[in-house]
């Protein structure tokens, strides 16, 4: 601040002859610039046929230009030295308040990408973290497996075997007991006649419960699955067949009717 004072007390303390010397040159020059902008104008036509012409036109003025300036040699604008030390202070002081701008500007990209560093280091850390936590519990988890043995998972294997069978053995006790319930073997009709009375007894005595029948076909279904049916013989009350084949437990042979088997529930 305190050069931009002493360099308006410098411009307003210019002595009158140089200011007269500056204002010459400047009428000097607007008369060169106002005559060169009349011969540009008086040289342009009308109208040019081909649209792409005044481009190639102002092309080759912008190399001719160029051509002249690289020839010129640097002259000073003034010979007085106070018109000189005026326009050196107005440049140094443009320069310094344009200096000043990049500065901000830098120093405020500086604390920017700062912050960013700040922020991509603190996700690094927490990056690491998880990482390590990772690790960790991927060597715990190899440790547990390479205590967990090949024999504890058979014994474990075993066990739930072991506990199926104890369930399926239960199921079926559960299912005699209800089928001899609700559903008991046949009895034997008193008779005035002994001699039928011996042959009913006899037919008793082969047949088998609904529980057995259900037995077989399961075992059937289980030990050859691609010939799941039972044949039917004496052993087979007839209503326990019925029934079975009514309430969709069993279906029969489709080219025999004394085969049946269980119904797939799936």
């Amino acid at each position: 601040m305190a050069e931009v004072k002493l360099g308006g007390q410098a411009t307003a303390e210019l002595s009158e002859a140089a200011q007269a010397e500056l204002m010459d040159q400047c009428e000097e020059q607007f008369a060169q610039l106002e005559k060169l902008q009349n011969e540009i104008i008086l040289c342009e036509p009308d109208f040019c046929e081909n649209p792409q012409q005044p481009a190639v036109n102002r092309l080759i003025a912008t190399e001719a230009e160029l051509k002249q300036w690289l020839t010129v040699k640097p002259e000073l604008l003034a010979s007085n030295s106070e018109v000189l030390l005026r326009a050196g202070k107005e440049e140094m002081l443009k320069l310094c308040s344009e200096l000043e701008m990049v500065l901000s500007c830098h120093e405020a990209k500086r604390d920017k990408l700062r912050e960013t560093k700040e922020l991509e280091q603190k996700w690094l850390e927490e990056k690491k973290q998880v990482l390590i936590a990772a690790n960790d519990h991927v060597e715990q988890l190899q440790l547990e497996k390479g205590t967990f043995s090949e024999h504890s998972i058979l014994q474990d294997t075993k066990m739930k075997i072991q506990k199926m069978k104890l369930y399926q053995e239960r199921l079926m006790e559960s299912l005699g007991d209800i089928l001899e319930k609700h559903v008991p073997l046949p009895q034997n009709e008193t008779s005035t006649n002994k001699k039928n009375k011996n042959i009913a007894q006899e037919l008793d005595e082969d047949l088998i419960s609904l529980n057995e029948i259900l037995e077989l076909l399961m075992n059937k279904v289980l030990t050859t699955p691609h010939d799941p049916y039972v044949t039917l013989d004496g052993t087979f009350w007839p209503p326990y067949v019925e029934m079975l084949l009514r309430y969709g437990i069993a279906v029969r042979h489709q080219e025999n009717n004394f085969k049946i088997r269980l119904e797939p529930f799936c």
